[in-house]
């Protein structure tokens, strides 16, 4: 397997988004309100690179993994961690997220930020096998309930 940054002349968008879809899909009716990453395109996804920090991750030549890191003031926000189903369990996310930290600590930023749906239990638990802790509930515009929690990964 190998990393590298998502740079402007990557060609394989379309690609990048079956990945994505093909990852997020077992959210399907399993949360409320679905998942931005219905929402995307390859158009949008260049546009993200261009706006964010993007890895993706190889396996051979398939794309088999992404991430997108977006710096704020006191952290480093990952969105769109994704690994291709039969790709899951060989490390590749926790690779990524690793690619994630060294991203944060270049920039001086000591903690890594993320959200996941309530209802994705198993997200919560593997993000907490990683370090990560629970540090708020949200929840999208037009609900009462939570829809996600934030957690948090300090970086020493």
């Amino acid at each position: 397997m190998t990393l590298q940054r998502l740079e402007d002349s990557f060609g394989r968008w379309d690609e990048l988004l079956e990945l994505i879809l093909a990852s997020f899909a077992y959210m399907d009716g399993r949360i409320d309100p679905p998942s931005s990453a219905l929402s995307l395109t390859a158009q949008s996804l260049r546009e993200k690179a261009r706006t964010e920090i993007g890895h993706i991750a190889f396996d051979d030549d398939r794309l088999a993994g992404c991430i997108f890191c977006r710096p704020e003031p006191d952290s480093l926000y990952i969105g769109k961690l994704a690994v291709l189903p039969a790709a899951q369990g060989k490390g590749i996310g926790r690779r990524l997220l690793g690619l994630a930290e060294t991203t944060a600590q270049e920039r001086g930023l000591r903690v890594l930020r993320l959200e996941t749906r309530i209802e994705l239990t198993g997200n919560h638990a593997t993000f907490a096998n990683w370090g990560f802790a629970k540090t708020a509930e949200n929840r999208h515009a037009g609900f009462d309930r939570t829809t996600s929690i934030e957690m948090r990964k300090a970086l020493i």
